[in-house]
């Protein structure tokens, strides 16, 4: 099973950034789609952005312009860099496979927008 670790996340102004990235130590994500998630106090975890493994990313309609998501899979490695961050966009923030979840959840990492 694919262990998958985030980082970067912290508290950040509104209007301010942040990046987050995700890897899974010991393996890759073979061909999947990948995609970032996020899980607001009290709410369902939501998609927000995606990659597929040649790099066509899409990103949901309230981010789009604001993120931006991107994959190195020579190291494996999957980003997210954030922008004009909004309070609402408090969360944790999750990788995982997209369409199906097919990797074990990571941790997540806090990102927490402060006004």
């Amino acid at each position: 099973q694919v262990q998958l670790v985030e980082s970067g996340g912290g508290l950040v102004q509104a209007g301010g950034s942040l990046r987050l990235s995700c890897t899974a130590p010991g393996r890759n994500f073979d061909f999947y789609t990948m995609g970032w998630y996020r899980q607001a106090p009290g709410k369902q975890r939501v998609l927000v952005a995606s990659t597929t493994y040649i790099g066509n990313a899409n990103c949901a309609a309230s981010v789009r312009g604001r993120f931006t998501v991107s994959r190195d899979n020579a190291k494996n490695m999957l980003s997210l860099e954030m922008k004009s961050l909004i309070p609402d966009e408090t969360a944790v923030y999750y990788c995982n496979t997209n369409p199906g979840t097919y990797y074990n959840w990571g941790q997540g990492t806090q990102d927490t927008v402060s006004r």
